[in-house]
């Protein structure tokens, strides 16, 4: 069956403008421009000069006409928006047209028609993006950017998640089957209509796409589950302490969520009975960034201008040029969503329809588990289980490589998954000859409809279908806010959470003994038992990663809530004033009071200053209120002295490991100031003991050092921006130099990880200790009594292709 896709000539308005608030794209590209000279002479070297002139100008203008050429054969790149095209698979004809954002406004007289459009319209904007996500999942990234990429590749055929998306299909439901299908459809007739010059980056890459397929879109859905996971990391970290630091240190130094008691450790002996600890985890990976971010909330009629609910999302990811979200709007019977979309998932992850609004935040649960397992050694093939040796589960991978040999890969696994030492060099130091590393992840299922749950939000037409249809959701899980126009507000966490045994060795904290039946998981925990809330009584509900489970929850769901500064400072807010409206909820997204540091400033201002510098350094902040904004010098001065404070107070009891675990750790920084000062004492003094306030004050000295040379000796000339400014890194090429000012964005901004308006750093880069890399990559407002008032942006513009304006805009 064909049909038409109608891109009409005329912009629509857009139906609801962008909020004020912060993006990555302002700056233009710098550019070269080539100085004129006079040139004076006389008799032959005149003649000389006027030939070597001409000449010269001659190799420039050639120069210009080729470059100007390649220019203007790159600009063929971008997709016309405008015009008909011929779209086979299409039921009937459908309409997209776009406002003056890029953003797509598709009719159709059906769903599948609607999804095939937007398959369309994700790859006019963002093929190259949709090409990475596909390959990273598949494992295929070193046939278009070479060896490089082969660690990751043969990372990713070991956890085999593409092998599971493809088998994932056929157990979906009809429905989503064609809708994925549809999809693909509408990518594929994109690929096949397109003319001119590929983007950019398949030209620098030499490389053509491959028609789309439904799996390609099922595996980005499980890779965004591994993105907001990490947890076996945490694990390993844990266990690599263990040479370093006694167990209470490491319950100090990785402390529980605020107010509960320290998580008990194993014994690490008998867990590691035979393992060399001094050297078994020596080249673990490095912890793992903090991932998991993200603020939700909602509130009431009662709590509304308008009477009735208004909610607010800023999902928190690594910043990326371009986006991770696409901004679409699809209308057809029964359909009628808007918000943000994934390039190349057919679905409105976060937005609204007609009746209900919906967003998310990471819940950070604890749904992977590390396995070590003994191999038999009677016969290497071989593993022991509680019933005795067992064969591993083999299979071979064909790897292809850009401009070499293929290689083939031996991948193994278990009864609790995949052999993941095999393959990743950090954690095969768990084994020698005799021991191997498996994973265990919710997500390694076949049996996985989080398509359908995801589909069903679009369609839903009240809180009741939300709680009804996310029973479908296995990964990740994610703390689910809504409302509707009837009134109801809610929160649902959805997602397969693992059951452990109250014997279990480890409980989510470290690697166990695979051969050991009490560590083995024990099914999940019931959709009707994860947490939840309705109505209450409060009149708002918001979410922010921290603990959202009361003290008697009679589940695990993980031990590594993030702090709870950002939900602390929201919950304020939300209690400030009696309702709230449009414009309360956009000043709570831009708000930049960073509770941890109002929290730390009267500890470090209690300890006496070293010198005269540092003492005017210290009246600055005196008068402060811990506003992280991003014009002024105080973030920027108490940013830098936490960062040297981290390094004073661990560095030393650490030693080596120091660089893969320093950050800012905020819980642990707080108690070892206000209850464990044994932390200040430097291990490397022998004849002293060091004090708090010392290392206080010796950070305070060493942060305006490095301001100084960072930023000059004029502090009130100091600005935080200029240290912090928000990067949005394009994949791969935001790491080469000459290719990044073309495509990476930056912006100043304001913030920290501890603010509404998250922005997160790498306190260990030397060079740029504060770029933000990750922040709100989506924000929007959605106002239940008049859904035409929500509001929406996105960190970049909607296009993928640097040559576009809707890059940067």
């Amino acid at each position: 069956m064909a049909g038409a896709l109608e891109m009409p000539r005329h912009r629509i308005p857009h139906h609801a403008q962008a909020q004020k608030c912060h993006r990555l794209a302002h700056d233009h590209l710098p550019f070269w421009r080539p100085s004129l000279y006079t040139v004076a002479g006389r008799g032959k070297t005149l003649l000389m000069t006027k030939w070597l002139l001409r000449l010269t100008l001659a190799v420039l203008v050639l120069a210009g006409l080729a470059g100007g050429g390649a220019w203007l054969w790159l600009r063929t790149s971008l997709p016309s928006y405008d015009g008909r095209a011929e779209a086979s698979g299409l039921g009937a004809p459908t309409t997209m047209a776009r406002d003056r954002h890029a953003v797509p406004h598709i009719r159709a007289e059906s769903a599948t028609d609607a999804y095939y459009a937007l398959g369309f319209a994700h790859a006019q904007d963002r093929l190259w993006q949709m090409e990475m996500s596909r390959r990273i999942g598949a494992g295929r990234m070193a046939e278009v950017l070479g060896p490089a990429a082969l660690p990751t590749d043969r990372f990713l055929r070991v956890l085999g998640v593409y092998r599971h998306a493809e088998r994932g299909f056929a157990l979906l439901d009809g429905n989503s089957q064609a809708i994925l299908e549809a999809y693909a459809k509408g990518v594929n007739a994109y690929l096949r209509q397109r003319e001119g010059a590929l983007p950019p980056e398949f030209v620098i890459t030499r490389h053509r796409p491959e028609p789309w397929r439904v799996a390609d879109s099922l595996v980005w859905l499980k890779m965004m589950a591994w993105d907001l996971g990490g947890n076996w990391q945490a694990e390993i970290q844990r266990a690599r302490l263990s040479a370093r630091l006694t167990p209470q240190q490491i319950a100090e130094f990785l402390p529980p969520y605020p107010g509960e008691a320290p998580v008990a450790l194993p014994d690490l002996a008998e867990l590691y009975r035979g393992l060399p600890l001094e050297t078994l985890w020596a080249s673990a990976p490095r912890q793992p960034e903090d991932s998991i971010g993200s603020n939700n909330w909602v509130v009431a009629g009662r709590r509304s201008a308008t009477g009735k609910p208004l909610l607010a999302n800023d999902p928190h990811l690594g910043l990326a040029a371009p986006s991770v979200w696409y901004l679409a709007r699809l209308s057809a019977p029964g359909l009628d969503a808007i918000g943000a979309t994934l390039p190349g998932v057919p679905a409105v992850i976060l937005g609204r329809n007609r009746r209900v609004a919906w967003g998310m935040t990471n819940t950070g649960p604890d749904v992977q588990d590390l396995y070590v397992e003994r191999v038999d050694p009677a016969d290497p093939k071989r593993y022991l289980t509680p019933e005795g040796s067992a064969p591993f589960v083999s299979r071979e991978e064909v790897i292809a490589i850009k401009g070499q040999p293929s290689e083939t890969l031996t991948v193994r696994a278990t009864r609790h998954g995949p052999v993941i030492s095999d393959v990743d060099a950090r954690s095969r130091a768990v084994a020698g000859e005799n021991r191997v590393l498996a994973m265990a992840w919710t997500a390694l299922t076949d049996d996985d409809p989080s398509f359908r749950a995801a589909l069903s939000l679009g369609t839903a037409a009240s809180a009741a279908d939300i709680l009804a249809t996310q029973s479908d959701f296995v990964a990740p899980q994610q703390n689910l806010v809504f409302a509707d126009g009837e009134g109801r507000i809610g929160m649902i966490a959805p997602g397969r959470v693992p059951v452990r045994g109250p014997d279990n060795q480890a409980r989510d904290l470290m690697p166990v003994p695979g051969w050991e039946a009490r560590n083995d998981w024990r099914g999940f925990v019931p959709y009707a038992a994860l947490p939840r809330a309705l109505d209450p009584p409060s009149g708002a509900i918001a979410t922010a990663n921290h603990k959202i489970v009361p003290a008697r929850y009679p589940h695990h769901i993980t031990s590594e809530w993030a702090p709870p500064y950002r939900a602390r400072r929201i919950e304020e807010l939300l209690a400030s004033q009696p309702t709230h409206s449009i414009d309360s909820f956009r000043r709570m997204q831009n708000d930049n009071l960073s509770a941890f540091a109002r929290d730390m400033l009267p500890l470090l201002l209690a300890a006496p200053p070293a010198d005269p510098a540092s003492a005017a350094l210290a009246r600055t902040l005196g008068a402060w209120n811990g506003d992280m904004a991003r014009n002024r010098p105080e973030p920027l001065i108490f940013s830098t002295w936490i960062r040297e404070l981290a390094r004073g107070i661990y560095a030393d009891e650490l030693g080596p490991l120091f660089e893969d675990f320093f950050d800012v750790r905020p819980v642990f920084l707080y108690n070892v100031l206000t209850a464990q000062p044994a932390w200040c004492d430097d291990v490397g003094t022998k004849d002293r003991i060091e004090t708090c306030p010392e290392i206080v004050a010796r950070a305070l000295v060493r942060a305006r050092e490095f301001l100084v040379a960072r930023h000059g000796d004029a502090p009130e000339r100091w600005r935080w921006d200029e240290a912090h400014p928000a990067r949005g890194e394009h994949r791969p090429f935001g790491r080469m130099n000459a290719l990044k000012p073309w495509f990476d964005l930056r912006v100043g901004i304001g913030g920290d990880a501890f603010t509404v308006n998250a922005q997160r750093y790498t306190l260990r880069d030397e060079l740029e200790p504060f770029v933000s890399r990750h922040g709100a990559s989506y924000r929007a407002i959605y106002d239940l009594d008049d859904l035409d008032r929500s509001l929406f942006i996105h960190s970049t513009g909607q296009s993928g292709n640097p040559l576009s304006p809707h890059y940067r805009d």
